[in-house]
């Protein structure tokens, strides 16, 4: 490992190449920023990462010419990006990030990561995020990191020696921070919901926002509850400490919580910092439906942008306008599904927050089907609970206008019987 300056890091990448960009709140801004700043001598770069904290100045206009970005997970810093051209999106479950890097079939020039120093025996640690990251350094011609007190050591899958670090760049900059929202009637009313489906000794996975907030808010009468997920937020922390998950009922890393990312603010990072509880593992083996079904009662909770009226769950786009990924909502709603007394859930508002109905007759032109309605279970929204594994078309359409706004009960209604010819 030699130490250098930003600017001397990042000279060592040439026109051509493909970077990979470590992901969320550990994305290295002063190499990116860096980097970036070398755009009149720098041609046809090719950047690849998920999902990215903090600025993208790569994915400007006035760039084109010598970035492009390529995203397995489209976050706001780059959906400007999506629709002017200057980024584009790869879709991807990520449980399989990490094979597009380990069998080459995309190849990486060099890395940009962000660890915490070197302990006394040389190892840095990925910190916060793992996720793809480690395969990342694996196949990186170069790796360039951004040394940081501020990012804490965790357990896992994310030690790097000094060794495997080409050159690092010293910094002293606060992680990115996701602030809980205040939770609203609709969002708790959901949260209620999901956590009545939600048994003692069930092993969780849920992400971050509201609606994940809002179900961890309503499970403080439950017991022995587990985590299995591929990322966590500062909601799960006052469940941790009040004994509500003790992680004693998994059969995958017993008593301890398994996630491959994590986002939220400083008590988070500082809650992960050195903790034994946390394995922090690559994303191939979290999300690895072979592993999430030996849990027991998996329950996998997402959300959706939209969902018909058969079952079809749409996530990742608003029609033909990328919104955000694939990310590893399949991975864990087959894994849920396939796990002894499992349940995987979609939870979502009724409405939009223009008032626009998400339960829809159609999917708009354009939008990714993410979940099928072949492997969809339980849709969750403030209005109630449909089930609809098993269940025929005409079933699951009726299922769903009773969780539907009552507001538009009776256009879906009508679309159903000019569909299905009766109800």
């Amino acid at each position: 490992m030699i130490l250098v300056t930003p600017e001397e890091a990042v000279s060592r990448i040439q026109s051509g190449d493909h970077i990979y960009i470590h992901t969320a709140a550990a994305a290295p801004q002063q190499l990116i920023n860096a980097m970036t700043a070398r755009h009149a001598e720098l041609k046809k770069i090719q950047i690849f990462h998920l999902h990215t904290e903090g600025e993208a100045p790569y994915a400007k206009p006035e760039y084109r010419d010598s970035f492009k970005t390529h995203a397995f997970f489209t976050g706001r810093n780059v959906r400007p990006a999506m629709k002017s051209g200057e980024a584009d999106y790869i879709p991807v479950f990520l449980s399989e990030v990490p094979h597009l890097f380990n069998r080459r079939i995309v190849n990486l020039n060099a890395a940009l990561i962000h660890v915490s120093p070197p302990d006394k025996h040389g190892y840095c640690s990925l910190g916060v995020s793992i996720d793809a990251t480690r395969a990342a350094i694996l196949n990186a011609e170069t790796v360039i990191a951004q040394i940081n007190p501020n990012m804490p050591r965790t357990h896992g899958d994310g030690l790097i020696h000094k060794r495997e670090i080409d050159f690092a760049v010293e910094v002293d900059d606060p992680l990115p921070e996701h602030q809980p929202a205040d939770l609203t009637e609709t969002e708790l009313a959901i949260g209620k919901h999901c956590a009545e489906l939600i048994e003692d000794g069930a092993t969780l996975q849920m992400g971050i926002g509201s609606i994940p907030d809002a179900v961890l808010a309503s499970l403080d009468n439950h017991e022995n509850l587990g985590i299995h997920t591929e990322m966590f937020s500062d909601g799960l922390i006052p469940l941790i400490e009040s004994g509500v998950v003790t992680n004693s009922q998994k059969k995958v890393h017993p008593g301890k919580i398994v996630s491959s990312f994590a986002l939220g603010t400083r008590k988070l990072y500082d809650f992960m910092d050195d903790n034994p509880l946390i394995q922090m593992l690559d994303c191939a083996y979290v999300n690895d439906t072979a592993v999430i079904r030996r849990n027991p009662k998996v329950t996998a909770i997402n959300s959706a942008i939209e969902i018909d009226l058969t079952g079809q769950v749409c996530a990742d786009s608003i029609g033909t306008i990328q919104y955000s990924g694939v990310g590893g909502q399949m991975d864990f709603i087959r894994g849920a599904s396939l796990s002894e007394g499992g349940k995987p859930i979609i939870a979502l508002p009724s409405t939009t927050r223009h008032g626009d109905s998400k339960l829809v007759p159609f999917l708009k032109k354009g939008a990714g089907v993410v979940t099928t309605r072949a492997h969809v279970h339980y849709i969750v929204t403030e209005y109630g609970v449909a089930n609809l594994y098993g269940q025929s078309l005409r079933r699951r359409a009726r299922a769903l206008i009773g969780i539907a706004h009552p507001g538009h009960r009776e256009m879906l209604e009508k679309a159903a019987f000019e569909r299905f010819q009766s109800m």
